[in-house]
């Protein structure tokens, strides 16, 4: 991944600061682990029993930020760890003996109790050679003087001008290599990171199995809820109507002959019926895929989507071209639904939404100026996205503090295949 400097690591003094930073994150890495480690020797009585669930998403919310910086600093990913993630409500929620058969709880607490005496080890190695560096350089020049026979600065006996200024040149060339080598430790330690914290290749593959029929069955039970919905409304809206329309056509012939005005009369009502059925036919369809979809793409679909709703949405495509059907089809009524929310529980007068294809994704970022607060446990709309999205294998970020604003990122794994048919971005 790359980063604003461009260099691995960052510069010297850049990744010097985060070595340093990472040094005393291991502490608190630490504490969190023997935290843990005491409550699992209260497990036994039983008075760690509530309170083990509340550590260990501690520990987990430590090693999250730990991938974070690992890929944000260095670029290197590290992946999750098993399930059931301690993270996860609904799995955490289910009580300690399930945390306590999670591969992934294990794994976070042996990182915990290794990455003092690893992870610390190799970020102090360029902190030792940079801060003794800077001893020789700023300090030893002007204590040597006031120390009887002088002091020792590594191997040089400093007693004299001659040997201040060999010790000197010692502390610049410390510091330059602890500058040089705290890059090398940072992708080191980021590269022990994802040894310590990824699960290995057979979980995942089981992990994966198992998510894939989840989604498969949650695919299959959407799929027959929108065949339902289908049938109750062609049941209920035009087949009615259409039904209506028949007698109604039936009154009219009779009265054709004995009353002309009264068959008129029926004749009018069956063209308003019609034009009502073919109304309700017109929203069920819009109701499946809309035609702006598949005939302009899910940019202007989502324009037109603005420009239907009460609040004011601003718009940015940046799409190269058409998606996958089925991927417009899921970003458009995600959208929909999270428009549906900023207005009716956020309370947002304003919506920005910016819609991307970057790195073999499409990537949506909804953001509101409402009240905050959204979660998606305490939404079915939310799960309802996250269900959608599963089936795509793709995921919704929501970041909804008290107070607002709401960002929501919606991201989806797909290729752009399919020439341009509108404009590339614009705001509506």
């Amino acid at each position: 991944m790359a980063r604003g400097d461009g260099r691995p690591g960052g510069g010297g003094w850049i990744a010097a600061g985060r070595c340093q930073l990472l040094s005393l994150g291991g502490l608190v890495v630490a504490a969190a682990g023997l935290l843990v480690l005491c409550v699992l020797a209260l497990v036994p009585v039983r008075v760690g029993l509530g309170v083990l669930p509340a550590a260990a998403r501690r520990l987990r919310r430590l090693a999250d930020r730990q991938r974070l910086l690992a890929v944000t600093w260095s670029g290197v990913a590290v992946g999750p760890s098993e399930p059931p993630a301690v993270g996860d409500p609904e799995r955490s929620a289910r009580g300690p003996a399930t945390l306590l058969g999670s591969e992934g709880f294990w794994r976070d607490l042996r990182w915990a109790l290794l990455e003092p005496w690893v992870g610390g080890t190799l970020v102090v190695l360029p902190l030792t050679l940079l801060y003794y560096g800077l001893f020789g350089l700023l300090v030893q020049p002007f204590i040597w003087r006031r120390i009887d026979d002088g002091n020792w600065y590594a191997f040089i006996h400093v007693h004299s001008t001659g040997a201040m200024l060999a010790s000197a040149a010692l502390g610049l060339a410390f510091l330059g290599a602890g500058l040089r080598l705290a890059p090398r430790a940072l992708a080191w330690h980021a590269r022990w990171t994802r040894r310590a914290l990824t699960a290995p290749y057979t979980s995942q593959l089981e992990r994966r199995i198992t998510q894939l029929t989840d989604t498969r069955a949650e695919a299959l039970d959407a799929q027959a809820a929108e065949l339902r919905r289908i049938e109750r409304d062609l049941h209920d809206g035009a087949q009615a109507r259409l039904v209506s329309l028949g007698m109604t056509l039936d009154d009219a012939t009779r009265l054709l002959d004995t009353d002309p005005a009264a068959a008129r009369t029926l004749l009018l009502q069956v063209r308003a019926t019609s034009e009502r059925a073919l109304q309700d036919l017109r929203e069920l369809v819009h109701g499946i895929h809309p035609p702006v979809l598949a005939d302009r793409g899910l940019g202007d679909a989502v324009r037109s989507l603005a420009l239907d709703s009460f609040l004011d949405v601003h718009v940015t495509v940046g799409l190269p071209g058409r998606l996958p059907p089925p991927v417009e089809s899921a970003g458009y009524f995600a959208l929909g639904e999270l428009l549906a929310n900023a207005g009716k529980h956020a309370g947002a007068a304003e919506v920005w939404i910016d819609l991307r294809h970057t790195e073999g994704a499409l990537r949506i970022t909804v953001t509101d100026d409402g009240h905050g607060g959204a979660d998606p446990a305490r939404g079915s709309g939310l799960r309802g996205i996250e269900r959608r999205l599963s089936s795509f294998d793709g995921t919704l970020a929501l970041h909804s503090p008290q107070g607002g604003p709401t960002t929501a990122t919606l991201e989806i794994p797909c290729a752009s295949f399919l020439p341009k048919t509108s404009s590339s971005s614009g705001t509506g």
